[in-house]
C-alpha cells in the first residue's frame, strides 16, 4: 500500500540520469587531468536529454550532472527539464588515485514534457495544476510524528519508540510551518512562521531558542528560493540550504516512505544518534486527513460497508500512481446492472492501488468474507488488504483470482482468521504485481 513500504521505484537508474555500467579499476599510475576530459551532445530526441562521454573509457567514471543527480560509466545520459546553466564534473578513478574536470552546460528552454513524472505531480500539484502545492504537518492523525530504531524493527516503518497523539506537540513551532514545492526549477520554500522545533542536541545551532516540549524551539527566517530533488535510486527526498522539513536532526534528505496525492510518510537520521529513525506525516494545506483513534483502530474514516457507489460513494487515495473515479457502469449486465462503478486505472507500481479509511474496525464474528465484484481486462490478481489505520504495519492481505476477462465477476475473499475490532483501513491492489496501466472496475464492495 501507499505505506510506502513504499517502491519498488522505476526501473531505470533514475528519472534524470541513466548509464549505469560500472568498472574495473585499472591498474598502474594514478589519472591525469586529461583522462578526466568529457564531452556531451544533445540526443536526436529532445535537446534537453544530453549524451555524456568520457575521453578515457577505461577507467572508474563518476558524474555529477549539476541537476542534483549523479551516474557512474564511461558514458551516460542525463535529462535537464529546465533552462539554465548547469556544472557538469567527472572524476576518474583507478588504484593510483583521481582526477576530475567540469564544464558548464547550457539549456536554453525549459520543456514541461519532461517534468510529467508521477512522483512530481504528486508533491508539487503537476502541470496541469497551479505549479506549486504547500504541505504540512498533518497534527491531527496518530503517529504524525515520532521516533524508531534503525535499523527497522518488527513495527516496520513505523515510530514504534514513540508515536506521537493528535496535536501532541502543539506550542512547540512544529505545526505552524509550511512547505512548498514548486515544479518550475524544483524551488523549494520553507516557511517556518517565526519559530522551528528542533532536537535538543541541536540547540547549539539555534541560538535564542528555550526548552520546551522535551526538545527546543528556537527562532528561525523563511528560507525561500531553496531547491528540492527526489533521487529515485533510492526514494528519498532532499532540500537545499538551510531549509528542511519538520522536526530537525541535523539532516536534510529524507527516505519516501509513502507518497500520495494527499499524504506525504517520511523517514530520517540522526546526525548525533546512529541508531535512530524519526518519522514525519505531512498533508497538503486544505486537506482534512481522518484524525484516527488511539491504538488497535483508529475509527477516524467515514465508510461504511457496504460501499456501492450509487450516492455519497465515499472518499479514495490512490497510491503508486493510481488514478480513479465513479463512472457509468458501461459494461452492465450479469451480475452487476448498477449505474455507476468505480474505474481504476493501474498505477505505474507493482503495488499500485488504492485505500479508504472505515468509520469503525471490521468485525469478524459473522461474517468473515470481503466480498467485490469486479470487471477486470485480463485474468489474474487482486489482493485485499486490512489495516490499522493507528500503525500501518499491523494488517493482514489476501490475494483473491479474477478468472474471466471482461465480465463482471464475484471475488470472494476469506478474512475468517482475521483479529476483530483492529481494522478500519480497506485497501485494494486491482492488478496486483503488474506495471500496466490496465483499467479496472469495481462495485458493491461488502462483508458476508
Amino acid at each position: 500500500m501507499k505505506n510506502l513500504t513504499l517502491f519498488a521505484v522505476l526501473a531505470m537508474c533514475g528519472t534524470l540520469f541513466f548509464g549505469c555500467e560500472k568498472y574495473n579499476p585499472s591498474l598502474g599510475e594514478p589519472p591525469v587531468d586529461t583522462d578526466a576530459l568529457f564531452t556531451f551532445v544533445p540526443t536526436a530526441a529532445n535537446p534537453n536529454i544530453i549524451d555524456f562521454s568520457a575521453s578515457n573509457p577505461d577507467l572508474l567514471a563518476r558524474w555529477d550532472f549539476g541537476n542534483g543527480t549523479k551516474g557512474d560509466g564511461s558514458t551516460a545520459t542525463a535529462i535537464y527539464p529546465n533552462a539554465g546553466t548547469y556544472t557538469v564534473t567527472l572524476t576518474v578513478f583507478n588504484k593510483g588515485g583521481s582526477a576530475s574536470s567540469t564544464q558548464d552546460l547550457v539549456i536554453d528552454q525549459t520543456d514541461p514534457t519532461l517534468l510529467d513524472n508521477p512522483f512530481y505531480d504528486m508533491l508539487t500539484g503537476g502541470n496541469a495544476g497551479p505549479g506549486s502545492k504547500t504541505w504540512h504537518i498533518d497534527s491531527l492523525v496518530p503517529a504524525h510524528f515520532g521516533v524508531g530504531p534503525r535499523p527497522i524493527g518488527g513495527a516496520g516503518n513505523y515510530p514504534e519508540w514513540y508515536a506521537a497523539a493528535p496535536n501532541d506537540k502543539s506550542g512547540g513551532g512544529l505545526y505552524n510551518d509550511r512547505y512548498v514545492f514548486y515544479l518550475n526549477n524544483f524551488q523549494f520554500d520553507m516557511l517556518a512562521n517565526g519559530d522551528v522545533y528542533v532536537d535538543d542536541l541541536q540547540s547549539a545551532n539555534f541560538p535564542g531558542g528555550y526548552s520546551n516540549l522535551s526538545d527546543w524551539t528556537a527562532p528561525y527566517n523563511d528560507q525561500v528560493n531553496e531547491s528540492w530533488l527526489i533521487d529515485f535510486t533510492d526514494t528519498t527526498l532532499a532540500v537545499s540550504g538551510n531549509s528542511f522539513l519538520g522536526f530537525y536532526t541535523g539532516v536534510s534528505v529524507y527516505n519516501i516512505i509513502n507518497l500520495s496525492d494527499t499524504s506525504l510518510w517520511l523517514q530520517y537520521q540522526d546526525q548525533n544518534d546512529p541508531g535512530l529513525y524519526w518519522y514525519l506525516r505531512l498533508i497538503p494545506d486544505g486537506f482534512v486527513s481522518n484524525s484516527g483513534g488511539g491504538g488497535g483502530g483508529g475509527g477516524g474514516g467515514s465508510a461504511t460497508l457496504p460501499i456501492d457507489f450509487e450516492s455519497n460513494p465515499p472518499s479514495f487515495d490512490d497510491f503508486g500512481g493510481t488514478a480513479h473515479a465513479v463512472v457509468s457502469n458501461s459494461n452492465a449486465g450479469g451480475i452487476n446492472t448498477s449505474s455507476q462503478v468505480l474505474e481504476v486505472t493501474h498505477g505505474f507500481e507493482t503495488w499500485a492501488g488504492l485505500f479508504v479509511d472505515l468509520a469503525g474496525t471490521l468485525d469478524f464474528t459473522t461474517q468473515t468474507n470481503i466480498d467485490l465484484k469486479v470487471y477486470a481486462p485480463t485474468t489474474g490478481t487482486i489482493r485485499v488488504k486490512l489495516e490499522n489505520s493507528s500503525n500501518p504495519n499491523d494488517f493482514v492481505e489476501i490475494d483473491g483470482t479474477v478468472t474471466a476477462a471482461n465480465t463482471w465477476q464475484l471475488v470472494s475473499i476469506d478474512f475468517s482468521a482475521a483479529t476483530s475490532g483492529v481494522y478500519d483501513r480497506l485497501v485494494l491492489f486491482p492488478g496486483w504485481n503488474t506495471t500496466s496501466a490496465d483499467v479496472f472496475y469495481i462495485d458493491d464492495i461488502q462483508q458476508n
